[in-house]
């Protein structure tokens, strides 16, 4: 089976060069733990790689013999626009790989889907003004998960899609829609991935999850990564946690890994060491 890198090279060649194809993969974790840098990194870089192919060599290295390269990249978020997405990427990652590395991303915004049924005014997250009266007789708008469903259809196939985040609709949650709505959306797209061949990315914070919230969104998709800080001494290091990797995890074990201690630097999200299981 082919591998959809995830753009860090040291993790990638660790498990046979990314993330088998038709995969979703949860990354849920601690704020500021690294979560949120991995999705940037893996945006980036894969973009890289379809924008400046020396560029991505030089920092990224040699694809492994598996990988292939994803035939597009999409950047699908709720709350926010391409522009103060890239701001954040910019402090992640040196500057010139964000301007590069995002040349090739999609950018797909939902916040109108998702702030539709809120109290937040229209003006605040829609480029379109509309009055009250057409605010009244506005019922064509789609549901914010329908519209992801939507643009999932529409361009997962083949593609690597990161989806940020979930914390934003489990915030929706028992407002707007239900919770079982999203784990059976989520379900859906485990079989549906299956069939595009992509890879998907589920980004959300540990901290607004139960237990049992996250054991269902875990067996709602192939693979589930925890982000989290690990207090040793006088310091705190972000530790990557590979929970579960269906097609994977095997892997992991045979070769007595399961802990990544990982860094953040001007590349991104980085391995910076290997843990072994005791």
């Amino acid at each position: 089976m082919s591998r959809i890198p995830f753009g860090i090279s040291q993790f990638d060649r660790t498990i046979g060069g990314g993330a088998p194809s038709g995969s979703v993969v949860l990354l849920a974790g601690e704020v500021g733990a690294g979560a949120r840098e991995f999705i940037y990194t893996t945006a980036v870089m894969n973009g890289l790689a379809r924008a400046d192919q020396e560029q991505f060599d030089l920092y990224y290295g040699d694809l492994h013999d598996r990988a292939r390269l994803p035939e597009e990249v999409h950047y699908l978020s709720f709350t926010s626009t391409e522009g103060p997405l890239l701001d954040e990427m910019r402090h992640t990652l040196e500057a010139d790989l964000v301007e590069t590395g995002t040349g090739p991303l999609r950018f797909g915004d939902l916040s109108e889907e998702y702030f539709q049924l809120s109290p937040v005014p229209s003006e605040w997250y829609s480029e379109r003004t509309r009055s009250i009266t057409s605010l009244g007789q506005d019922t064509d708008t789609d549901d914010v998960l329908d519209a992801m469903g939507d643009y999932l259809t529409d361009h997962a196939a083949g593609s690597l899609v990161v989806v940020d985040s979930v914390t934003d609709l489990i915030s929706a949650a028992g407002k707007v829609m239900d919770w079982t709505d999203i784990t059976l959306l989520l379900k859906g797209l485990e079989k549906a991935a299956n069939q595009w061949g992509g890879l998907i990315l589920l980004h959300v914070t540990l901290d607004t999850l139960s237990d049992t919230e996250l054991g269902q969104l875990m067996d709602a998709t192939n693979g589930t990564f925890l982000f989290e800080w690990e207090s040793g001494g006088s310091e705190r290091d972000r530790t990557m946690v590979v929970k579960q990797f269906r097609g994977v995890l095997s892997r992991l074990e045979d070769e007595n890994i399961v802990r990544f201690e990982t860094d953040i630097g001007d590349t991104g999200f980085d391995i910076s060491d290997v843990r072994k299981i005791r």
